[in-house]
Parts: C-alpha cells; structure tokens; sequence
C-alpha cells in the first residue's frame, strides 16, 4: 500500500451539504489520489483514511487534510509509482500492529486484582482478561447504567451519592465528559493506536481511528465501557461493584491481599492501584501507612461557557451551520505573575456539569454528547498551581487545597453551581440582579444560582485567570465579551498526587502494588490513562504465565 501525506481537498459549501459529506466521497478521494501518484483511477483499487483534519490556516477557505492509504490493483506496481513521484508526501505504508508479548515464568498464586475501573483499570482488565490472566476488578462505585441514574437524579436536585457520581463508577471520571480521545503522550509502542482499536471494537465509530481529534461522545462511550466489562467477564475476569479497597495485606515488604469494605480479604500478589484523582479517602489510607507519594502541580480555575456559533465563526471565519463540526479551540496564556493560563478539556456543543462527589464541596467539569449539538462551548480555563500555594506540607497538601476550593464554591452557590457573567466578573458586581432576558442562559447539568464569584480564586490566580481571558480576546474576538459565562470551580483538572513507583512500575514500599493512571499521577485523560493501564498490563505478562494457557 502506498502513504499519500498532506492531500488537500477544498471544502465547497452548499445549502444541502451534511456533515462528514466531504469524508463519505470516496469517489472524490479516488480521482484526488490518483491524480496526485500520476495513474488513471482505473489503477486504484481501494483507499483508506489514516488521519484527517481541517486546515483553517486561509479561512474563510478552508480545506479537508488527509493521510490517504492507497492500493493499486497490481501490487508490483507500487514501489514503481513511489519512485517515479519523487515526492516526499508518497511512501510506502508501514504498518506497525500493536503486540502484547506474554513472556512471564512466574507462577502467579492468585489472579491479579485490578482496583478501580476508569480507563487505565478497564483497559489493564481488558489485556489480562484477553490473554488468560482472569483478574479480578474492584470498582467501589457502581456500574454505568446504575451510575448514570444516580447522576442524573442529582443533577435534577437528588441527594449526592458519594460513591456513584461523576466521578465514582464504572468508566471512572471520563464517562461523563467529551470523550476527548486525543494526547501528547508519544506513541512509540502503538499503545495509543490500541487503545483506539479497543474503543471501535466495543462500538465507538470508526472515523477516532484517523481524526486528528477523535471524540466519542458520553452517550456512546457508556456502551463501549459496559460491552468492555462483558468482554473481561465472558474472558474469565471477575467484575465487582460496591467493592471499595480499603486496605492492603502485606508480608516483607509484599502484596499478599486487598481488603474490601473493610471486611473481606482477598488473596492476590499483584494488584493495580487505578484509583483515578478523586479517591481522596484512599489516598489519605495509602498516606498513612506510607506509600511513597508526593504533592505535584496541577491547575484550577472556571468553566466558561460561550455560543457556539462564537467559536465556529472564529475558527473557520464564518458560521457553516452543520457544514463542519461544532469547532474546539486550545489556547494558552502568560501572565504578569509568572503563572500559565490555558483551555483544558474544551468540550464543542456541550454542556457544563456538576462534577461533585464529596458532601459540602462542588466542583464542575464539561461534557459533550457525540453529535456536539448543544449549541454551546465550553471549557476549563485554568491557572497553573504549585506545592508551595497550598499552604501546608505533606503528600495530601494539594488535596486539602482543592477540599477547600470546593468549600467555598458549595457554600457561594448554596449548595449550587455558582454562575456569573465574565463581564460582571470583572466589575465585580454580582449577576444575581441582572435583567437576563436578553443574555445567553447557561446550559448545566444540575442546579445553579446566579452570583458573585470574585474571590473564589486564590487572588494571584483569580489576577492570572483574568489576564488570560483579556489576551484569550484578541485571539477569539468576544471570549471575554458579554456572552462569556462563568461557572465555578474547576478544580479536579488531574490528581493533586503522585503516587511514587520504581523501574519495575511497582511502588518501593509494597512489591506487587502497581500506582496507575492519572490517580497515580502518571496520564491525564482517557487515551493516556488506558495507555497507562496496558503498560502495566504488559509489565506483568512480562513477569507472569497466564492462569488459563488454553485462552492463548
């Protein structure tokens, strides 16, 4: 097969064109790469889509980007169209597939327990359960369907579950968001291209396998994590809900047991630590008997919320209706004060969330369905925080900084989403007040109540926060303008820890304890913490027969 790279097609608009129609032309891309290798198109004998995008760079002309796949009906003629190109965009396609070596000696005395199933634990559950290893998740909330009623019953003004929410649960925390499939994370093993397989194998489209940003959409992803749990069952894996690990059993210095709800043990010598960055009761257990962990940087800041049509006709140049997807943005920011401003977790056609899970704290995040049809935009634009603003020492210092972050956010909206407008932010006057029937209304999951939200903010961070949304303006026109609307506070952007781990990805203190994903402190987002999870998935195959040979 021959690579074309960078093939450029211009986006011709008309009144009866559909999303993605561009895409769906194969005919169109078949004369399009024909031409580009010099062959009649009689020649090709079928195309592929290995990665596109939207090059907006000449708005309002804009253009599809692809990186085709081609195939000629006489495959000896391939390396002499390559050569005869000499075109630096024409290669030959090498596929690099993703392999899982099972190379492990060692005996295991008991299946290895898996604890949480957010990406990295579901996704490690997956590779285990596929190649024999029958491991045994534990997941302290529930399952995505029992999740998703209790999160939608707090969101229309039910008590809070503090072990079913949006971030406790099956999918862990990135079942109620975007389902954002993108990450900087380097792929030099085809972990990241995996991961995308295993998401189109479950039911997300196929079209993630080539986006330059694949999205799934929280609707979609639902099903893709409950037809996973299946999988790893049908596959001799255990699943359980409603099974919190709330301790570890250990002998020289080694995992020999996980204790569940404080009664139960279970025998095992390896176990997964994909606790995700909320489990802030396990992290304190973990404190104190002194697994080695550490304080680390995050950020926080508010959820903004504008038109979406605001964003398309600033990234394209104009509104193009459902011509074009909803358009995402990222953008980033240096301050007078020395801290970094940035758009995290930019979610097109969705909607503001209440993120919560502990009693008296409210923390929001952002979530989008997979048509992005809300019509509004929306996303974090946090300031960047260091150990040293938290104003203790410690492991859990950033911990109790977020705690009282949400604090203060729970008791300024009374228990709601404390809502305001940027412009009203600035002045700050509260929009409690405020005659808003001709302004945009705020499109969130769960209650919230107009207000003040000045001072939320540590002052230097609220200082930074407001001078990236000035300079945010000059680069999108009406960012901070009269449509802005603020939410607050987004404070779970990744863990406030580090849970630290040797060359072997096991913790120093407890051999058998593997600390990971973004709980652990190593991934950020859905792609790199399921990246996270087959590492060490891998790390075991490498040391451990499977427990059912016949499975391989």
């Amino acid at each position: 097969m021959i690579t074309i790279n960078q093939l450029k097609m211009e986006i011709r608009f008309g009144k009866d064109l559909k999303q993605g129609a561009e895409i769906d032309s194969r005919e169109a891309l078949r004369r399009k790469a024909a031409g580009v290798l010099g062959i009649n198109i009689s020649e090709v004998a079928d195309i592929c889509i290995l990665k596109h995008s939207i090059d907006a760079r000449k708005k309002p002309q804009l253009f599809h980007v692809y990186t085709l796949g081609v195939s000629l009906k006489k495959k000896d003629a391939e390396e002499k169209v390559i050569k005869r190109c000499k075109n630096q965009n024409i290669s030959r396609y090498m596929k690099e597939p993703y392999t899982f070596a099972v190379s492990g000696e060692q005996v295991l005395e008991a299946p290895p327990v898996i604890i949480g199933m957010g990406p990295a634990g579901l996704f490690c559950g997956y590779l285990l359960a596929k190649h024999g290893y029958q491991p045994v998740l534990l997941e302290r909330g529930y399952d995505v369907d029992t999740r998703t009623r209790n999160v939608e019953a707090f969101w229309n003004g039910g008590a809070l579950n503090p072990e079913s929410n949006v971030q406790f649960g099956e999918g862990g925390a990135g079942t109620f968001s975007d389902g954002k499939l993108n990450t900087l994370v380097k792929d030099r093993n085809g972990r990241n291209k995996e991961v995308l397989r295993i998401f189109v194998e479950f039911g997300a489209p196929g079209q993630i396998l080539y986006e330059n940003k694949p999205h799934i959409g929280t609707d979609i992803l639902k099903n893709v994590v409950s037809g996973m749990r299946k999988y790893i069952i049908d596959n001799g894996g255990t699943v359980r809900f409603g099974a919190k690990v709330t301790g570890l059993g250990t002998e020289n210095g080694a995992l020999n047991a996980v204790i569940v709800n404080d009664r139960e043990y279970i025998k095992t010598t390896q176990a997964v630590l994909a606790i995700g960055h909320s489990a802030r009761d396990t992290f304190a257990y973990l404190d104190s008997i002194h697994i080695p962990m550490e304080a680390k940087a995050f950020a926080v800041g508010m959820r903004v919320e504008h038109p979406q049509r605001l964003i398309n006709e600033c990234m394209y140049g104009r509104e193009h209706g459902n011509a074009l997807p909803a358009a995402p943005y990222k953008i980033t920011a240096q301050t007078t004060v020395g801290r970094g401003v940035y758009s995290f977790c930019m979610c097109p056609g969705g909607y503001v969330v209440n993120a919560s899970s502990e009693p008296d704290c409210l923390a929001v995040n952002g979530m989008s369905y997979s048509d992005r049809g809300s019509g509004k935009a929306n996303s974090a634009i946090i300031v960047q925080v260091f150990p040293e603003d938290y104003g203790a020492e410690g492991p859990l210092a950033g911990v109790e900084f977020q705690r009282q972050l949400e604090r203060k956010a729970f008791a300024l909206g009374h228990g709601k989403v404390p809502v305001q407008y940027y412009d009203d932010f600035r002045k700050n006057v509260s929009s409690a007040e405020r005659d808003t029937m001709d302004c945009d209304k705020p499109f969130i999951k769960g209650a919230y109540t107009m207000t003040n939200i000045r001072g939320l903010l540590p002052e230097e961070c609220e200082k930074a926060f407001m001078e990236g949304m000035e300079q945010f303006d000059r680069t999108i026109p009406g960012f901070a303008g009269s449509q802005a609307i603020l939410s607050g506070i987004e404070s779970r952007t990744s863990s406030p820890v580090r849970i630290h781990r040797d060359e072997n990805l096991q913790c120093p203190a407890v051999k058998g304890l593997y600390p990971c994903g973004e709980g652990a402190g190593y991934a950020g987002g859905i792609t790199s913490a399921a990246m996270d999870g087959i590492l060490i998935a891998e790390t075991i195959a490498k040391t451990y027969k499977p427990i059912k040979l016949d499975l391989l």
